[in-house]
């Protein structure tokens, strides 16, 4: 096959999958004013969820006995509470932890 041909049918398959995932919303759910509670449910987990999820990752592999002791972990952890608490923004939360915990991890205890 023609490589040129394959790239723009790639291209043309990504572009109605982006189509229909934007529209599959307004297919199931219509333009009513209030989004279905199942929806608003899912809207009020996710946050806690990822954080969660992100939490296990970052101490699966913990060993408090050898250097750096969960150091990183801690400090990172601590990070994301603190400006959960003060924010209230999971976004912010969730990346300045991630950042902080992988400077840590890469730069700082090696």
């Amino acid at each position: 096959m023609n490589r040129n041909l394959y790239v723009f049918l790639a291209i043309m398959v990504m572009a109605a999958v982006t189509y229909l995932i934007r529209l599959f919303p307004f297919l199931v759910f219509g333009r009513s004013e209030k989004p279905p509670e199942f929806i608003l449910y899912i809207g009020r987990v996710i946050s806690p969820a990822a954080i969660a999820m992100l939490v296990v990752y970052c101490v699966k592999q913990v060993n408090p006995f050898l250097s750096p002791f969960g150091v990183p972990e801690l400090i990172a952890s601590a990070v994301v509470v603190v400006l959960h608490w003060w924010k209230g923004n999971p976004l912010l939360s969730i990346v300045v932890g991630t950042v902080i915990y992988m400077i840590f991890e890469q730069k700082i205890f090696v």
